[in-house]
């Protein structure tokens, strides 16, 4: 590889339950290469069965980075997790080892594969702003404030979606301008400049919703709500990427006394299946490069996606 060039990088994609940290670990093992965590909630120390990080046994199959790197009291943006990984990729490709990104979370490839919106830092005060306000008019009046400050970003956002309404409440508190028009900029940062091959599980909805359930269900039964607890004891602020965790804020209700187990695990169940939709409607509709199979994790699957990075690897880019 000539200097300034980027080596080749795999990406291994699919929504929450579909096998992904399992196929990624067999690319490795096959090619040594390097597994590179690109989900939003694996990247957190303290989430480590909420967010079904790779255990031990993973680990010694192959190596893995970036799993578990930052508390929950801190936030991880998608900026930060693309300098993080970008260092992470210039290091395996000094040792001439495989880059082979795994995740699902959409913000975090899209940061590394198309680069970043330049959308400015926003100042404390004007967070703490939005959190105030939020707290004291609730999520519908906030909602129509905001719809009449930014109606373009408004229209996109659901009333209880807290966390993005307020971020296009701050960038138009702090910018004057939409966080729509930030986000048709160029980006700021530049799209990774080597071949990528994204391999795509894109299982069937009705298997990956039941797929979901039973994984929740078995985190439930066992240590989940522990470290639930663990996590809720720290007195954080909600709004905080860490506490959006899949199950996190529904076994907390349940903590706090407002519902039972049972309504608690139904509820991330839903939330859960909700997130996983979202997730497969982003990888058939935004990414028509990927190589895409139509199913979960099974050995069917990793023989063909070791044939296709194979194949990626000896034709280049």
């Amino acid at each position: 590889m000539a200097d300034g060039e980027s080596g080749p990088i795999v990406v291994v994609a699919g929504p929450t339950a579909s096998g992904k940290s399992a196929l990624a670990r067999d690319l490795a093992e096959e090619f040594g290469g390097v597994v590179i965590n690109a989900d939003s909630m694996q990247v957190y120390d303290e989430l480590r069965i909420l967010s079904n990080r790779p255990g031990p046994g993973g680990d010694a199959r192959a190596a893995h980075r970036l799993f578990g790197v930052v508390s929950v009291r801190e936030a991880c943006s998608a900026a930060r997790w693309r300098d993080m990984a970008m260092v992470e990729i210039d290091a395996a490709h000094a040792t001439g080892v495989l880059p082979i990104l795994a995740g699902g979370s959409g913000l975090y490839i899209r940061a590394l594969l198309e680069g970043l919106s330049p959308v400015p830092e926003i100042p404390p005060d004007v967070k703490a702003a939005a959190r105030a306000r939020h707290a004291e008019i609730g999520g519908p009046a906030f909602h129509k404030e905001l719809a009449e400050r930014d109606p373009v970003m408004s229209a996109r956002l659901a009333l209880g979606d807290r966390q993005r309404l307020m971020r296009a409440w701050e960038v138009m508190e702090a910018t004057g301008e939409s966080l729509a028009d930030w986000q048709r900029q160029p980006p700021s940062a530049g799209a990774y400049g080597g071949p990528v091959l994204m391999l795509a599980l894109v299982p069937p909805r009705e298997d990956l919703y039941a797929a979901c359930d039973a994984r929740f269900l078995a985190m439930v039964e066992g240590s989940a709500l522990d470290e639930a607890r663990t996590v809720h004891a720290l007195g954080l602020d909600p709004a905080i990427p860490a506490m959006k965790a899949l199950g996190l804020p529904e076994l907390g209700r349940h903590l706090n006394g407002e519902c039972s187990l049972e309504a608690a695990i139904a509820a991330a169940q839903q939330e859960t299946r909700r997130y996983a939709k979202r997730q497969l409607t982003w990888l058939r509709h935004q990414n028509p490069a990927a190589v895409v199979m139509e199913a979960a994790y099974s050995g069917t699957v990793a023989a063909r996606a070791i044939e296709e990075t194979r194949q990626f690897l000896l034709t280049g880019p």
